[in-house]
């Protein structure tokens, strides 16, 4: 089952801004290590969960994994070959909103060099840059 919100008040959103660097997730909060975006982007569900399965493959199920970003944002397609007009479109997937310096994933109970290798996998499935980081 996907990441997405129990329920909402409105299913249809704005598109929003983006612009600016993450005033909060910005800091390691509950592990060791972590993964942080250096750019800005919309993250689907499913990218999520293909790096949770790769973060969590790699670990071989030790140690605890935090993933700290949630899809709140709907967004909306209109289907293809429709004309225009007719209104907004239905939900098509949930998303979360990425500013450079958020905290994606964060890891404990691992050795760094495992730790390192699995945030590897997940930021290769990520469409942005990011970069590894410890907490001293």
């Amino acid at each position: 089952m996907p990441l997405m919100p129990a329920r909402v008040k409105h299913r249809k959103m704005m598109r929003g801004n983006r612009k600016g660097i993450a005033s909060r997730d910005n800091t390691i909060a509950f592990g060791q290590y972590a993964l942080q975006s250096t750019e800005r982007c919309w993250l689907d569900t499913k990218t999520i969960e293909a790096c949770r399965i790769a973060i969590t493959r790699h670990m071989k199920r030790k140690g605890k994994l935090w993933i700290r970003v949630f899809p709140h944002k709907s967004f909306s397609k209109k289907p293809l070959e429709v004309r225009q007009g007719g209104g907004k479109g239905g939900v098509e997937s949930w998303v979360a909103v990425v500013r450079p310096a958020t905290i994606l994933f964060e890891l404990d109970g691992v050795p760094e060099s495992v730790a390192r290798d699995a945030m590897r996998l997940a930021a290769n499935k990520l469409p942005i840059r990011t970069k590894f980081i410890v907490r001293h």
